[in-house]
């Protein structure tokens, strides 16, 4: 194993495949409330920030009234309207599953509110592998480290005994403003490339990737 006690996750994108929901939900919200729909490459760009970072990160110029209405346009879209299926990622039970079997803590870092956390930890039944999820609604939007800072402290442990996986530059940035260990995934939003640009321990390309290294001394 590798030394560390804890594992900090992002969902979308590192272990939910849901990058086209989130995207179709975008292009949905942006159509009810009168707005351009911006292309698939451009909208993916925001995934894993705060839902209202993402819609200033999408549209700049909107009102206060407007980014609510889209906040609200979008959350219908994601929860009731979108067709487009999501699903976990192969390999991602069994890595929490095998986790937790040696001891190690769980924890989820995320950009999603905290009612689409809960919803999909209970549709997936992950819930039970996490000793800790923190969503913007209770801490800050990454890559503000103030989650990963929250979820130490609730530990008691330090950030040397921790390592951040995710998939975007908002997580790798996150752990670097606070000293974390990163892992780079390249099945999810951004391309490894950029990833790279900030030291990640490691950089893989799927799950059971993932599960060989943290298992490797």
């Amino acid at each position: 194993m590798k030394p560390y006690k804890l594992v900090i996750f992002d969902w979308d994108g590192t272990l939910m495949n849901s990058e086209a929901r989130i995207v179709d939900s975008i292009q949905i919200a942006a159509r009810e409330c009168g707005l351009p729909i911006l292309s698939y490459d451009e909208s993916k760009q925001i995934i894993g920030l705060s839902l209202d970072k993402a819609i200033l990160g999408l549209y700049p110029d909107l009102s206060t009234e407007k980014i609510v209405a889209m906040s609200e346009a979008y959350t219908k879209g994601f929860l009731e309207d979108s067709q487009v299926g999501m699903q976990p990622f192969d390999g991602a039970e069994a890595l929490l599953f095998n986790l937790t079997q040696q001891g190690i803590k769980l924890a989820v870092a995320t950009g999603k509110s905290r009612k689409g956390l809960d919803n999909v930890l209970k549709e997936t039944g992950f819930g039970v592998y996490f000793d800790i999820t923190r969503t913007p609604v209770e801490s800050a939007s990454k890559p503000d480290p103030l989650m990963l800072q929250q979820i130490l402290t609730e530990l008691n442990l330090k950030v040397q005994d921790a390592v951040m996986v995710g998939d975007t530059t908002f997580d790798m940035e996150m752990a670097q403003n606070i000293g974390m260990d990163c892992i780079a995934l390249s099945h999810g939003v951004h391309q490894m490339e950029v990833l790279a640009e900030y030291a990640p321990v490691a950089q893989l390309d799927s799950l059971q990737e993932l599960n060989l290294w943290l298992m490797t001394p």
